[in-house]
């Protein structure tokens, strides 16, 4: 089985999940014999052996995910003290001239892309070689945007084209299927849920002392810390978040959140944070790679993922690997295979703080609550997930040839 893959990133040089989800479907795909060739937009060195890996345009790969284009439709960023406007639309076009003149030489029997920034380029392969086009859907532009229905509608349009035109989509989860099914009127029957996992033997627990080593000495000053790993967006639900833990400090003043990664929202939530009392309460990192990083998850007596809309959500699932229990927002495609954890609508504030505060305050609820999730964490895998692909590939390129 060939594979035509089309992606906008592949870690290292990844600015969200989706890259991660990419290279370990592809890396359990491989397993499986299937030969993959992988397009990105950029240029860069990547540590991977099992496929190749194309560049469709040679720019340097920080123009691309500078800017984090992959997860939200418009991006404004600062560069020497002036804004900057990141021409989304212009590079994916770039990308999809790119894929006309690998199609003269590729050899594939199906075509898979990976959300909306690598659609036209799909369907433009569609049309020069009639090979069946899977379109692997991670998010829709409702969640990016944080509005059922809103968002760009020129990105709405590309989605809904693309979806529309595929021969098959793949959803990472029901929640997910449903929002397609709702906003684009496709069928159901056009539509398959692969849910994403985590792999375990990535984990790395054997690092001697803690990136946060001021953090753990607060908690044995009697301290406890709660983590909120992701992108600053509005997507997240970080606001809903800050208004909880805001009564949770009340009950409890030692309590600290550590909120761990960029955005747009930074400065909205720094200033939040202040308006609520509670600055001295909130750590916020910035975007952080390697120890500190795993480190983060590690501190936490409890991950919270409060996302108004969360398509999957890997981040519970790396909670939960480096021995944190999690909270997560029913809003979220992970919470179909995560069912013994804490959950909460992402609106209900007063919800959400009483269940951060049963945590902080009852540390043998923790245990139980993770020792619950990791029974199913532990039967997750990317193998699974690859199982189901395989399957569709196999039924599209039959299709094709019958």
């Amino acid at each position: 089985m060939k594979v035509l893959m089309l992606g906008w990133e592949l870690p290292p040089h990844n600015s969200g999940g989706l890259g991660v989800a990419c290279y370990h479907l592809c890396k359990a795909l491989s397993k499986k014999g299937v030969d993959i060739e992988f397009v990105l937009p950029y240029t860069a060195e990547h540590d991977i052996d099992f496929m190749r890996i194309n560049s469709a345009h040679p720019q340097d790969v920080e123009q691309v995910l500078k800017s984090g284009i992959a997860y939200d439709s418009f991006k404004y960023v600062k560069n020497s003290g002036e804004i900057e406007y990141i021409d989304i639309f212009g590079q994916s076009a770039i990308y999809e001239q790119a894929i006309e003149r690998i199609v003269e030489y590729a050899e594939f029997d199906v075509i898979h892309a990976h959300d909306w920034l690598t659609c036209r380029a799909a369907l433009r392969a569609k049309e020069l070689t009639g090979k069946p086009l899977i379109v692997h859907i991670h998010s829709i532009e409702s969640d990016r945007a944080g509005t059922n229905g809103g968002g760009n509608s020129l990105v709405r349009e590309i989605e809904g084209t693309s979806m529309l035109l595929a021969d098959k989509i793949i959803a990472v989860s029901e929640h997910t299927k449903q929002a397609i099914i709702r906003e684009y009127a496709i069928p159901s029957e056009k539509i398959d849920v692969v849910h994403n996992s985590f792999d375990t033997a990535n984990l790395i627990t054997s690092e001697a002392d803690s990136a946060y080593r001021y953090i753990s000495a607060m908690k044995q000053q009697g301290y406890s810390v709660i983590v909120n790993v992701g992108r600053l967006t509005i997507q997240k639900g970080l606001t809903n978040l800050l208004h909880a833990f805001q009564a949770v400090v009340e009950r409890n003043p030692k309590t600290l959140l550590l909120v761990v990664g960029s955005g747009e929202q930074y400065y909205e939530l720094l200033s939040l944070a202040a308006q609520l009392g509670i600055s001295k309460n909130v750590l916020f990192t910035g975007f952080l790679r390697g120890k500190k990083w795993r480190d983060a998850y590690a501190v936490a007596d409890l991950f919270v993922m409060p996302s108004v809309s969360e398509p999957f959500g890997l981040t519970p699932l790396e909670a939960i690997g480096y021995g944190t229990p999690v909270l997560i927002s029913k809003q979220s495609g992970v919470s179909e295979v995560l069912r013994n954890c804490l959950k909460v609508d992402y609106w209900d504030v007063d919800e959400m703080a009483d269940m951060m505060a049963a945590v902080v305050r009852n540390k043998a609820l923790g245990d139980v609550l993770l020792a619950n999730s990791k029974q199913e964490y532990d039967v997750m895998s990317w193998d699974k997930s690859a199982i189901k692909l395989f399957d569709v590939y196999h039924t599209q390129r039959e299709a094709v040839t019958v």
